[in-house]
């Protein structure tokens, strides 16, 4: 018995013993539960847990530490927790939070919290999530640790003009031109599933650029690819079977495989959305404008071929780098080949995937690549572990590398295995491990914030040397 059909066996039972006449409506019982169930369906599609749970922490207890481009924020607990969640929300305090960003308290939230996605959200959706949340999410008196971003961003004041400016507000109107399928996957993909908030790239107000919509951006340390139909930079290699085989399970076998932000949502999300959800989501996806990146040449799911320099390390000397380090070959061989196979082929029954026609190393951009040695993958479908262990400084690693180790490695996979491109730095490795690029966006808001503040300070100036000439010549018409 699920959690949630014990939930309803318990209402039922504690209704069912009231004393109150009529308390126990049958038909009220069976609303409520159809309700509480399309609200914890909807939670799912929008991954609330995966942003609002911390490691080792309560589910939506909050406390999640997220690497934005202006610092780090942490999520907040969405708990009905009285004191520390969302006990003493109202349905509208509710509904102003998830679609205009406004707490109850009348503060702006950042926008790391997708409601410029949620505002699509109906009425209808909106109060079905109030209703899971505060009469089914068990309360956790934990308070999440607060956001403190670097002024002036302090200030969630300033995310008024922000909206004003980057947010529509406006629920989602069907188009009466498509079919049911195609309203229902933009519903999802541009609604709950948020996918636009990691795969849009974003500009100078971390504002989303509509026309580069789904073509790749930078999240934290990981890079969210073009998931356009664009034949070369995008999906458009892909069936519409093995998309939604992707969505389902995380992998398609050969090509690709969902690590970082996209493991999770296959695993607290997408996994569990009906099969006509997916498929419309797919429907969907596959009808979007298609967008190339003119540096793009071929498909990041169709490159490279088996190769191994295995020969190459036996018998004395070996291959080594210039300066006495080890090679990128004696690193694979030593790190990864135990797995992924000396010729980077995969294991026969493709639970270690094949290291040539792979997205991941395919890609022209590395970050993904680095962070995957970096954070290894961590994914559960269906009762079934995907992993890989990390190579970065976490408690959990298997072997440590160095920023230079990963260099070498990671250009040495991207050669044998992908396309090449330009070398990787031990600059860019650093800041992948640091949690992804930062934005000069607190630095010229400083300077914004700080240029009235010197025009008061002169305006100060002129007008206390102008009262001192003033005085000055009075005393000496005095004289």
């Amino acid at each position: 018995m699920s959690n949630f059909d014990r939930f309803l066996h318990a209402t039922c039972i504690a209704l069912a013993a009231a004393t109150i006449p009529g308390l126990c409506n049958a038909a009220d019982v069976k609303a409520d539960s159809a309700l509480i169930k399309q609200g914890e369906y909807l939670a799912r599609a929008s991954d609330c847990v995966a942003c609002h749970t911390a490691p080792g922490g309560k589910p939506f207890a909050g406390g999640l530490p997220i690497s934005s481009p202006v610092g780090v924020i942490y999520s907040t607990n969405i708990t009905p927790s009285a004191d520390f969640g969302i006990g003493r929300y109202t349905e509208q305090q509710f509904a102003d939070a998830i679609r205009r960003g406004i707490r109850a308290d009348g503060a702006n939230l950042y926008a790391a919290m997708p409601y410029t996605s949620y505002s699509l959200f109906t009425d209808a959706d909106v109060h079905a999530l109030y209703t899971f949340f505060t009469q089914f999410v068990a309360p956790v008196d934990v308070e999440a640790p607060r956001t403190t971003l670097p002024f002036p961003l302090s200030i969630r004041a300033s995310m008024i003009v922000w909206n004003l400016l980057f947010l529509d507000g406006k629920p989602y109107v069907a188009d009466p031109t498509q079919s049911a399928a195609w309203n229902r996957g933009k519903y999802l993909v541009t609604g709950a599933a948020h996918c636009s908030a990691c795969h849009t790239p974003r500009g100078f107000l971390m504002q989303e650029k509509a026309s580069l919509d789904l073509s790749g951006a930078q999240v934290g340390p990981w890079f969210a690819p073009n998931i356009t139909p664009d034949a070369v930079s995008g999906i458009g290699t892909l069936s519409k079977e093995e998309l939604v085989q992707y969505l389902r399970t995380g992998a398609v076998h050969g090509k690709a495989q969902a690590a970082g932000s996209m493991g999770e949502a296959v695993e607290h999300s997408f996994q569990y959305l009906t099969a006509d959800d997916v498929d419309a989501i797919a429907t969907y996806i596959r009808t979007i404008p298609a967008i190339h990146n003119p540096a793009d040449t071929v498909s990041r799911f169709a490159v490279g071929q088996p190769s191994s320099e295995l020969a190459t390390l036996r018998g004395r000397g070996g291959v080594q780098s210039a300066n006495g380090d080890p090679s990128g070959a004696e690193l694979f061989q030593a790190n990864c080949a135990s797995c992924h196979a000396p010729r980077g082929q995969g294991s026969k029954d493709a639970y270690y995937p094949s290291l040539f026609h792979n997205s991941t190393v395919g890609a022209a951009n590395a970050n993904n690549l680095i962070s995957t040695i970096l954070n290894g993958v961590d994914r559960t479908v269906d009762g079934k572990q995907a992993f890989m262990p990390s190579f970065g400084d976490r408690p959990d690693a298997i072997n440590q590398l160095s920023d230079q180790e990963i260099v070498l490695l990671t250009n040495y996979v991207r050669q044998q295995y992908g396309q090449g491109g330009a070398p990787v730095t031990e600059e860019q490795v650093a800041e992948v491990r640091r949690g992804g690029p930062s934005s000069s966006l607190v630095t010229f808001a400083r300077i914004g914030s700080a240029i009235p503040i010197v025009v008061l300070i002169l305006l100060m100036g002129l007008v206390l040397a102008r009262t001192h000439r003033r005085k000055s010549a009075s005393t000496l018409e005095g004289l």
